[in-house]
């Protein structure tokens, strides 16, 4: 597939052209300048053409070693592996010198590039458009990328530069039984014996992981380290990543779909804008994921923040795997372990049993060892229980602890089944389902998770009264 990477300064509507072309809001967008600073890409569509698309960061003068000159050096990267630049220009500000030293960075990589000027629905706009013209790019194509004019413009310029055969060559190779046979995700078929062992795990899909935590936890340099390059920006101020960014690669031959996201904060801490926004592109990145990486900074790990956030995954029914990050840092291994071990159990009995493992973002220890817990936790998460089982589990432990008589009368327990998977989800028919309280409830929970091995992955267990076969009957009698 066709790559092209969206460039130029701060602030001339990189994301919001990246959102018009990948038609979702994938990528933060503010008035202030400095917003994206990792590279975002996506699926794009443009009328007939489809390619991959690259939102970069600002292209700024600096030092290599500031956050502006790392973050530069991402953008020049995205330049090199794409087909294609899309530079923009602000038509409404005018060319500037900026632009101009862009301009011959973009000529001396001697790649094609379509000279964009974005925001040509403003009043004054004409004379920045024909400013561009001065680049030395060729014919700038005048585009509105908020309200979406001039894309039929920019799609010929896309064809002109790089030819239509090179949008369309990947897309005729397939075939269309392969594509329908890849494209559609069956559900289990209802009509399975229900009494088998449900075992319907497929270890060759795709894994999506979201990696989460306080900011400056590591999250970025582990994800690095995984890739094997530097593709996400890091460095030693805090809160370095704003939007939540995917990458993609593969482990022992399973695709593997990653996402990084902004550190969380405390909630009364959280005050601008552009962090609430980054706060809700991260709890997005939760919903969508299926194991959540919990990213602790083994100097000070457990504090408040961080047991909310694992509350939370827990609460989005998310399998989560605890990665204690800058475990080469530490000393006496032996003794912090048996710690963090003591201090997980107590502390998360909501996940009991989760899997912990100590790791070192910077040299790479311990990520195979990580991998290896996410993957056994996603399988445990998708696991499902025969209703005969459950029902043999059921009489047990209700013959040896029944629930508690309210008021003299004694709660009876019919059946039990699992309802759905993903997070494992159980249902339990009872005469009077009002009448069992939490406690028992958490006896029953516990005891599905130390006998079926649900160890670590939330559990949902619902009560429900069953419906009465002769109750419509009744209502149908006639009055005498």
């Amino acid at each position: 597939m066709v790559t092209i990477a969206i460039i130029g300064r701060p602030n001339v509507g990189k994301s919001t052209l990246f959102n018009r072309l990948v038609g979702k809001r994938l990528a933060l967008v503010d008035d202030r300048p400095g917003v994206t600073r990792d590279r975002r890409s996506g699926e794009a569509s443009l009328i007939d053409l489809e390619f991959e698309i690259v939102d970069t960061a600002g292209l700024e003068e600096a030092g290599a070693a500031t956050l502006e000159g790392r973050m530069r050096a991402q953008t020049e990267a995205a330049i090199e592996t794409a087909d294609l630049s899309l530079f923009l220009v602000d038509a409404k500000t005018g060319v500037t010198t900026q632009d101009a030293s862009f301009a011959e960075l973009l000529r001396r990589k001697n790649k094609p590039v379509v000279l964009v000027a974005n925001k040509a629905e403003a009043r004054g706009s004409d004379a920045g458009f024909y400013d561009a013209f001065a680049l030395g790019l060729g014919e700038p194509v005048a585009i509105s990328a908020e309200h979406g004019e001039g894309m039929g413009d920019l799609r010929d310029a896309l064809v002109e530069s790089l030819g239509l055969a090179a949008f369309r060559d990947e897309h005729e190779a397939i075939e269309p039984d392969e594509v329908a046979v890849t494209s559609v995700d069956l559900p289990p078929d209802d009509e399975a014996d229900e009494e088998a062992e449900l075992d319907l795990y497929d270890a060759t899909k795709p894994l999506r992981i979201a990696i989460v935590g306080r900011p400056n936890a590591g999250k970025s340099t582990l994800i690095n380290h995984f890739l094997g390059e530097d593709r996400l920006l890091t460095g030693p101020e805090a809160g370095i990543t704003r939007d939540s960014i995917s990458v993609e690669w593969e482990w022992r031959g399973r695709r593997v779909k990653m996402f990084d996201t902004a550190g969380l904060r405390r909630k009364a801490r959280v005050q601008e804008k552009l962090e609430k926004l980054s706060v809700a592109d991260a709890l997005r990145a939760i919903k969508f994921a299926e194991v959540v990486v919990i990213v602790l900074d083994v100097t000070i790990p457990f504090e408040r923040q961080d047991l909310q956030i694992a509350d939370l995954i827990v609460r989005e029914g998310r399998a989560p795997v605890i990665a204690f990050n800058k475990w080469d840092l530490v000393e006496d291994r032996q003794a912090m372990l048996a710690d963090l071990r003591e201090q997980t159990e107590r502390l998360l009995p909501q996940a009991r049993g989760i899997r912990a493992v100590p790791i070192s973002g910077e040299s790479g220890e311990g990520l195979d060892r990580l991998m290896q817990a996410v993957a056994e936790t996603h399988e445990i998460w998708n696991k499902r229980i025969s209703t005969a089982k459950l029902n043999r589990w059921l009489e047990r432990v209700v013959s040896h602890h029944p629930p508690p008589a309210v008021a003299g009368r004694r709660v009876n327990i019919k059946y039990m089944t699992q309802v759905k998977s993903r997070p494992p989800t159980f249902m339990i028919s009872t005469s009077r389902p009002e009448a069992i309280n939490a406690s028992y409830t958490r006896y029953l929970v516990n005891g599905l998770r130390e006998t079926f091995g649900l160890l670590g992955v939330p559990i949902r267990l619902g009560l429900r009264k069953p419906d009465n076969p002769f109750a419509k009957r009744r209502s149908r009698a006639p009055s005498s």
